[in-house]
């Protein structure tokens, strides 16, 4: 992997071997950026890339602080995501490695951060249409998975106030080739999938390749107009769609049918609660089929106004949801052939 070059200045992407991360690192090779990796495992495609990979653990504040030395930008993009598991391992990750990032960003001078966040920080339960950034935090959460995150995004927030220049950024719904978990997930449970509620919910969607641009975007933004620092921005494909519709389109690219059955959302977020209490109860750590978090995600609009990132940012959506599918089938297919 190389040693690192302290004198030379770099920028770092914590989980640069993830979905999204990789996204990123990719947009910063392009640009001819010296780029770091910091996640827990190792990736031979960062190495072919010429990135330098340090691997270390969010939680662990010597090994954040160590990565960070020589930095001059970092994308806080690694974060603990799902439905289920336990509040602990959630935290550990979300908050205590947020908490770690922003130590390390003061310890080493650092001026800009890009963290990435989440529209379910917002998340009530009910239908979200068309709000922008001035809407509340949730008053309750579903899921470990929301409130850490709420918790990371508020830390990051404050941390403006001290100096260090930060943008938040709230993607929604990432998808594109080398998905490896909402397209992924859909595709595994294919069979088993039921249309929950009327249909009719409207959601966003980001394309991945969209989502990386929008976050060197926003380090740019934030390097040229400073007083952007502690901004919150929603982003996304600028293109509410049919959650269901969305689903058989993702079923599509990958050659399978549409979904087929319906269940209430009532019943659904029942079922779910009933599965939540039994996998508890049993001390199951797999995630069960339905939770009362999914259910209500299944079942209720969440499309976000991004007029502020297009303004502030100067962010649009290069790659169509129309192209971005004739790429995601085009991965699936030689993915498994």
């Amino acid at each position: 992997m190389g040693e690192k070059n302290i004198g030379e200045q770099r920028v770092l992407v914590t989980g640069g071997g993830g979905f999204l991360g990789r996204a990123i690192v990719e947009k910063l090779v392009d640009r001819n950026e010296k780029v770091v990796s910091f996640s827990r495992g190792f990736y031979p495609e960062l190495e072919e890339l010429g990135v330098l990979q340090i691997q270390g653990d969010l939680g662990d504040a010597g090994a954040v602080e160590e990565a960070f030395e020589g930095v001059s930008l970092v994308y806080h993009v690694a974060a603990k995501a799902g439905v289920w598991g336990d509040y602990d391992g959630y935290y550990r990750v979300n908050v205590k490695g947020t908490e770690n990032v922003i130590r390390a960003c003061r310890l080493h001078g650092i001026p800009r951060l890009v963290h990435t966040s989440s529209p379910s920080v917002v998340f009530n339960g009910a239908d979200m249409e068309g709000v922008d950034e001035s809407v509340p935090y949730a008053d309750h959460f579903h899921a470990p998975y929301p409130e850490t995150k709420a918790m990371a995004e508020q830390l990051v927030r404050r941390a403006s106030s001290d100096g260090l220049g930060v943008i938040v950024l709230r993607p929604h719904l990432i998808w594109g080739p080398g998905d490896n978990h909402l397209v992924h997930g859909i595709i595994r449970r294919a069979r088993r999938l039921k249309r929950v509620g009327d249909g009719k919910n409207m959601v966003d969607t980001i394309y991945v390749e969209n989502a990386a641009d929008a976050h060197l975007l926003a380090a740019d933004a934030l390097e040229k107009s400073p007083e952007l620092s502690g901004r919150v921005y929603f982003i996304s494909q600028d293109d509410p769609v049919s959650l269901w519709e969305m689903v058989d389109r993702f079923l599509g690219a990958a050659g399978l049918p549409p979904v087929k059955g319906r269940v209430s959302a009532r019943t659904a977020w029942m079922a779910g609660k009933i599965c939540e209490i039994c996998y508890r109860l049993l001390g199951i750590d797999k995630e069960p089929p339905m939770t009362g978090f999914v259910a209500k995600e299944l079942s209720t609009s969440h499309w976000f106004d991004i007029s502020g990132a297009k303004k502030d940012l100067g962010y649009k959506p290069r790659v169509s949801t129309e192209e971005g599918l004739k790429r995601l089938a085009s991965w699936l297919e030689s993915s498994f052939t």
